[in-house]
């Protein structure tokens, strides 16, 4: 069978049988994968706390015809403090649950991948009240669903900007006003988010608007899914 190297964060992994497991990975060049790793639940396995969702790591794969087997594995970052600290892995879990549903098996997303990666070493240094929220809506804009932000998305007056309407497409005014009510603050983070201006974002967005982001960019890629999310 014809092997292949790159480089992956684990998004989840199910029990196959006594010892093995599957362990589905977001790679840098394949895209997802699902692969087996073969005795792995056993004591004697060389590999196995290495293959834990949050992880990045260097795997070899071996290509199999319905799933992948899992041959090398080498540790690039355990991201312990998310493992290890409940907030982080909530945070971090939202986002692998995310990625798990808008990736596609061995279709190349490297820049969903590096998104991935980027975010975990946010939650990773302790900032993680904006972090998933922030993280949903970098998503959609990466998928090319960006809400409208900057004006209303129905009229398009550009103030009295007071609500959040995902099947309308972005911010409305007060004069078009349906869906949920949005704070001056949360435009705000939602304009730095989606405009480049994702570190101060992060830094100064207060806790009431982080939870407005978060509520709103899980519902927002809910609708673009068509699917529940279950973490968040």
């Amino acid at each position: 069978m014809p092997s292949y190297h790159d480089r992956g964060i684990v998004l989840k992994t199910m029990r196959l049988g006594e010892a093995d497991r599957i362990v589905i990975f977001m790679t840098e060049e394949h895209g997802k994968v699902r692969a087996v790793a073969k005795g792995v639940r056993k004591t004697t396995s060389k590999f196995g706390g290495r293959l834990e969702p949050v992880g990045h790591l260097s795997i070899m794969c071996w290509k199999g015809r319905d799933l992948d087997i899992v041959q090398q594995v080498q540790v690039l970052d355990s991201f312990r403090a998310i493992k290890e600290d409940y907030e982080r892995l909530s945070q971090a879990a939202g986002m692998l649950e995310a990625v798990d549903k808008l990736s596609l098996e061995h279709h190349a997303d490297g820049a969903l991948y590096k998104m991935l990666l980027g975010a975990l070493k946010v939650v990773e240094s302790g900032n993680v009240s904006m972090a998933r929220g922030a993280f949903y809506f970098k998503a959609l804009a990466l998928e090319g669903t960006a809400p409208v932000v900057h004006a209303c998305a129905n009229c398009g007056a550009e103030d009295g900007l007071v609500a959040f309407d995902i099947l309308q497409g972005g911010l409305l005014c007060s004069n078009c006003r349906s869906g949920s009510p949005i704070s001056g603050d949360a435009i705000l983070a939602l304009r730095l988010i989606l405009g480049g201006g994702l570190s101060r974002a992060l830094s100064e967005t207060g806790p009431q608007a982080a939870e407005e982001i978060a509520l709103l960019g899980k519902k927002s890629l809910e609708m673009y899914l068509n699917t529940r999310l279950k973490v968040g």
